[in-house]
């Protein structure tokens, strides 16, 4: 897709929050937000992870219920000899599903390759917008997007790079980040119980700096690189703005990676 746009530029911080110098952003950050697009390359993207399952043809059918028949005064649902509880019928407490999960579902969610990759750029849009960041519910001060000198990558220690974020206007957001819930339904007990907040999104120029382990133990952070960035990290459950903090060489790779794409 060929569309006019102007290019941007940011400023870039060290690691107190300071300012170092002026940058211009490429031009994938001046894209138009496409909410529409972003959400159905995440469909597309969860989807692929998802796994077919179905049921037993013979699941909540291994019983002897009968109906008793009528003139009981009772209703004609299968029951079992001698106990009386219903069974069988799936309007019965421990009966059969009426439709059951199928293995020959589709549960996949095709999209071109193309399209997803706009996708991908239209989210990275959608982090330079405040409204749309604030929206979704992310807390910090100062301008966006948010980029860093390459230092940050070095960082190895966890509690030095919570100070670091703190300096950078995100104590509100470490504070949001750590909040966790107890999931509704089965869920609990299949090894999911709490649900986390969805916390700021370290974009980096290489898979293997030491900022990668330093930010396990930061409840909600993510880290990624720019070559493997998708919609699955900046647009958490379909929906755009997520908080992202840009190394200086990550909006390189970002050049480069979808260069020709758009003009």
């Amino acid at each position: 897709m060929y569309t006019t746009l102007l290019e941007k530029s940011t400023k870039v911080l060290d690691l107190s929050g300071n300012k170092v110098k002026d940058v211009q952003l490429p031009l994938i950050f001046s894209y138009p937000v496409r909410k529409d697009l972003i959400r159905r390359a995440f469909h597309s993207s969860f989807t692929q992870g998802l796994q077919p399952k179905g049921r037993d043809p013979m699941a909540g059918k291994r019983t002897t219920a009968k109906s008793f028949g009528i003139n009981l005064g009772l209703a004609r649902v299968p029951r079992i000899r001698g106990a009386g509880e219903g069974a069988l019928a799936p309007n019965t407490a421990g009966g059969r599903l009426a439709f059951p999960p199928s293995p020959r579902e589709r549960v996949k969610e095709d999209i071109n390759e193309k399209e997803k990759r706009l996708a991908v750029i239209s989210a990275l849009a959608s982090t330079t917008i405040k409204e749309i960041v604030t929206n979704r519910g992310h807390r910090f001060t100062g301008d966006l997007p948010l980029v860093v000198v390459d230092d940050l990558g070095g960082i190895k220690k966890t509690a030095e790079l919570e100070e670091i974020l703190i300096k950078l206007g995100l104590e509100q957001e470490l504070k949001r980040a750590s909040y966790k819930r107890i999931r509704a339904g089965k869920g609990k007990m299949r090894g999911r119980k709490y649900k986390r907040t969805v916390g700021p999104l370290l974009v980096v120029h290489d898979p293997k700096l030491p900022i990668v382990e330093a930010a396990l133990n930061l409840p909600g952070v993510d880290v990624v690189s720019a070559k493997d960035v998708s919609v699955i990290h900046l647009a958490p459950g379909g929906h755009a703005g997520r908080l992202v903090i840009y190394t200086e060489s990550a909006l390189k790779v970002l050049q480069d990676r979808f260069k020709g794409l758009i003009k």
